[in-house]
């Protein structure tokens, strides 16, 4: 019976993989669709959009049989209840990279400076993404942690878009559209990063049983 769980929740982790794998292609996509736009780029990320929604219901449904034809223990519990929870951020991590796709032909090579900290802040939070689906996988409670501490970078570059696109709106007011648009964009890069500490967290959670937002103890 043991072995069986493990078959199925090594499984699980490969299906995780999977999913965060999709989750970084779509937000790769959606980014080079604000420099170089074209439809073909659209469809794509539409694509892995629908990917990583049937991969959702593909790991719910290997989640239920781990709960409902295994025994778990107290920490399968935790590790197939904490995979529940992360593939719900993965699913709105997808919806973001698609909704970003949507803003193209926004043209965010208009300011240098701009652009510089877009493109950070795509590479931060996709390498975040693939830091907290495999913290889980590995059960690595520091790289869960790392993820944690890269979103205040992530946050720390929006601040500076923010920054950015106000001394550009003040030496062109006619562009103010266009700013606003990349604004939107860098607040979806920003929520991304958000998802990705939300996935870590749920990774500490099924590590140690504890969650920084959640009083576990109280809900159960």
């Amino acid at each position: 019976m043991r072995n069986r769980y493990n078959e199925q929740l090594k499984e699980l982790n490969d299906e995780l993989i999977l999913m965060g794998d999709l989750c970084k292609g779509g937000i790769t996509y959606a980014v080079s669709s604000l420099k170089n736009p074209s439809d073909e780029i659209k469809e794509k990320v539409t694509e892995i959009e629908n990917e990583i929604n049937q991969k959702e219901r593909t790991i719910e449904q290997l989640c239920m049989k781990l709960l409902l034809r295994q025994q778990p223990v107290a920490s399968d519990l935790r590790q197939v209840s904490s995979a529940l929870k992360m593939i719900s951020d993965m699913e709105r991590i997808g919806d973001q990279a698609y909704d970003i796709s949507l803003m193209s032909p926004v043209d965010i090579t208009k300011d240098e400076k701009v652009e510089k900290h877009i493109i950070a802040m795509a590479k931060n939070t996709i390498s975040m993404v693939s830091k907290s689906v495999e913290s889980f996988v590995n059960s690595d409670l520091e790289m869960a942690l790392s993820v944690m501490k890269d979103d205040d970078e992530v946050d720390n570059y929006f601040e500076k878009v923010k920054d950015d696109l106000i001394d550009a709106v003040r030496e062109d007011p006619k562009s103010g559209r266009d700013y606003l648009d990349i604004l939107m964009i860098a607040k979806y890069l920003e929520r991304i990063g958000d998802h990705a500490t939300n996935i870590a967290e749920w990774v500490e959670y099924s590590i140690t049983g504890k969650h920084k937002k959640i009083d576990i103890k109280s809900a159960e």
